[in-house]
């Protein structure tokens, strides 16, 4: 087996507030290989976010990593300070943020945020900026005349395309990616995840994905990761999370977004909302809103069981994990 390129283990994540520590990330861990496609799911509010911003190291107070670990490259992120981090970023990975509006300097060109990123990592000549710049915009669909161009000059789907550019600019080995779609059209979207998949293809970049859409992870990714309530619910390759969902919530996930194949079946959401993670609820964190919840969730926390090429936090299938050790 190959050495994954990024090994996250047990990273834990509070915000502090006025009530005290919030842990949005609870011990979570996984790994993801070179050129991999991890798809990370769940409803808003079970912390796919905040642990993007943990593994990148971009969180700012309130918010802090408590525990754990974030191996890459061979070295710990969360050990390392602000100087080391800032030469990592960009260059050996990037994060593309979920509004490119927001993450934009609205007062800048494309070409000189561009250029700015090239002039922080290296010393090139204002030719070999522009050249390279060029470049990437051609990259990822935009004709280089936009390098004169601001933000709001932009569509959405051409702001999204200009910060994986920027991403792109030094052609990392990972790129995190917090919802990027979650601003476009469904078309627009389509458009944006098919060249971000070429893109990782034909450069051989791994990609973390962030999103609440089942639909895009069930297309693009290769490994699929669902979230709740701060923990990993299950974790599986995309074909066997989609032909055989395993946790409860992740079922509810399915029958909550439409299928373009198969028989029309109608639409059901999951009932309740997710827990208040200040207080989370005692044993399995998803039971009060379980459609097979046993006596046992009520105070057992479940870990997560290894089930075949699968994993789920769910006490079903503790006997089975129990056997197959």
């Amino acid at each position: 087996m190959a050495e994954p390129l990024l090994e996250v283990t047990d990273l834990a994540v509070e915000y502090l507030t006025e009530a005290g520590a919030v842990r949005a990330v609870d011990g979570v861990s996984f790994t993801v290989g070179a050129g991999e496609f991890l798809g990370i799911v769940g409803e808003s509010g079970c912390g796919k976010s905040t642990l993007l911003f943990g593994v990148s190291q971009l969180l700012t107070p309130p918010g802090e990593v408590v525990g754990g670990t974030v191996m890459f490259g061979g070295k710990d992120l969360v050990a390392l300070d602000t100087d080391e981090l800032r030469a990592m970023r960009w260059r050996d990975y990037s994060v593309v943020m979920q509004s490119a509006m927001n993450a934009l300097n609205p007062m800048m060109s494309i070409g000189a945020q561009l250029e700015d990123t090239l002039n922080a990592h290296g010393r090139l000549s204002r030719e070999e900026i522009r050249q390279r710049s060029a470049e990437v915009l051609r990259l990822v669909g935009i004709d280089d005349a936009h390098l004169t161009s601001y933000p709001h000059q932009l569509s959405g789907g051409m702001r999204q395309r200009a910060m994986i550019a920027m991403a792109l600019l030094f052609t990392p080995r990972l790129v995190l990616m917090d919802e990027p779609t979650s601003a476009l059209d469904v078309v627009a979207q389509r458009s944006l995840m098919s060249k971000i998949r070429e893109l990782q293809q034909s450069l051989g970049f791994a990609v973390v994905f962030v999103t609440h859409d089942m639909s895009v992870v069930s297309r693009y990714s290769d490994r699929v990761m669902v979230m709740y309530a701060g923990q990993i619910a299950e974790a599986a390759p995309t074909a066997a999370i989609f032909d055989r969902p395993l946790h409860p919530y992740t079922r509810g996930l399915m029958t909550a977004f439409p299928s373009v194949t198969g028989p029309r079946k109608e639409l059901a959401g999951i009932p309740g909302s997710p827990p208040d993670l200040a207080r989370p609820p005692r044993g399995c964190r998803f039971h009060p809103r379980c459609p097979v919840v046993m006596p046992v969730c009520h105070s057992q926390s479940p870990e997560l069981y290894r089930v075949g090429e699968a994993q789920a936090r769910c006490l079903l299938y503790a006997e089975q994990a129990k056997e197959a050790v």
